[in-house]
């Protein structure tokens, strides 16, 4: 597995495709206080913007968002500054900063009927790494390429590294504060053409199982089939994921993941029984028939002498569907 270094936290430089972009994504959940957020910032100079995404998990079950854009044609780096959301390097690879003070509006997680209302957001936390940032640099190697990495290069991001760690600090929602001393989740930044409407489907995942062993990783259609990615770090070892077996349990709709039952596979073999109980879905991407549910999950290790463990993290699921609403990829 690929270990990057604290070069690869800093800024790349802008290639020609007008759809290049630079993403920084961080996600955390506090079980303590039923709180969390997802957010992205992204660059993409070739278009002249920069914006930024923060989605708050409420303690009432709801989600608050936010959203802002500003132009920018030039490559920038840490702070980054996006309306009322900042992000700040601290420590290359090592420790980051989000600070926001916002306001939002909230709304249901399924089912939803649409309404909306006025809340506002104080965030205030660290994010500490607890594991390496692995990933690939996106630069050409001597080492050949499969079919399905060659697939998704130009759709996803060339470079992209993911990383686990735990979160301190604060969240203050309309006055109401709340301590995070047990909150963990992962970082990822991608660098490289981005085209949203590309891949046929993904299934991403972000797992922290308590301090020790963390999972992260995507399994993402293509025209040349499956392409499995990802991590597994635990008790300070990294290895690289070699397959995602998935059985998904779905709601009467037919495209929102309910319970996922997950093999994780790495490239020594091992296995690792996971089931994710997915606690609320938020969609947060439905446009041009692309669907992207976002699934805050609970999820439980059973170790080969069924013992287990409980952490949270993300199962996000990428649709493409029909003029009915059906997913084009079926369901595993």
């Amino acid at each position: 597995m690929p270990i990057l270094g604290p070069s690869h936290d800093y800024a790349h430089p802008v290639e020609s495709d007008a759809a290049w972009s630079e993403s920084y994504y961080f996600n955390a959940y506090d079980p303590a206080s039923d709180s969390g957020f997802f957010t992205r910032i992204g660059i993409r100079p070739n278009e002249g913007t920069m914006d930024v995404g923060l989605s708050v998990w409420l303690p009432d079950g709801a989600l608050a968002e936010y959203r802002h854009v500003v132009d920018q044609h030039e490559m920038v780096g840490s702070p980054l500054v996006v309306g009322g959301v900042r992000y700040e390097l601290l420590d290359a690879m090592k420790r980051w900063r989000i600070v926001a003070d916002v306001d939002a509006l909230a709304r249901d997680c399924r089912p939803s009927n649409g309404e909306t209302h006025p809340v506002h957001l104080a965030l205030d936390v660290q994010f500490d790494a607890v594991s390496p940032a692995v990933g690939t640099d996106g630069q050409q190697t001597s080492r050949p390429r499969s079919d399905q990495a060659s697939a998704a290069a130009g759709t996803t991001g060339k470079g992209h590294l993911e990383q686990a760690g735990r979160w301190t600090g604060s969240v203050t929602i309309d006055g109401v504060a709340h301590t995070w001393n047990g909150a963990h989740g992962n970082r990822d930044r991608s660098w490289g053409p981005r085209r949203w409407g590309g891949p046929p489907m993904w299934r991403w995942f972000s797992i922290n199982i308590g301090s020790s062993m963390h999972f992260g990783g995507i399994r993402l259609g293509t025209a040349a089939g499956d392409l499995h990615r990802g991590w597994v770090f635990e008790d300070g070892r990294v290895t690289s994921i070699k397959e995602w077996q998935l059985r998904t349990e779905l709601e009467d709709d037919g495209l929102t993941q309910r319970v996922v039952h997950a093999v994780v596979v790495d490239k020594q073999d091992r296995a690792y029984r996971l089931t994710g109980d997915v606690l609320r879905v938020a969609d947060i991407g439905k446009s041009g028939g692309t669907v992207v549910n976002e699934g805050l999950t609970r999820w439980t290790y059973r170790a080969d002498d069924d013992t287990t463990a409980q952490g949270y993290g993300i199962a996000e699921y990428l649709h493409q569907v029909d003029d009915h609403g059906r997913p084009a990829v079926p369901v595993e």
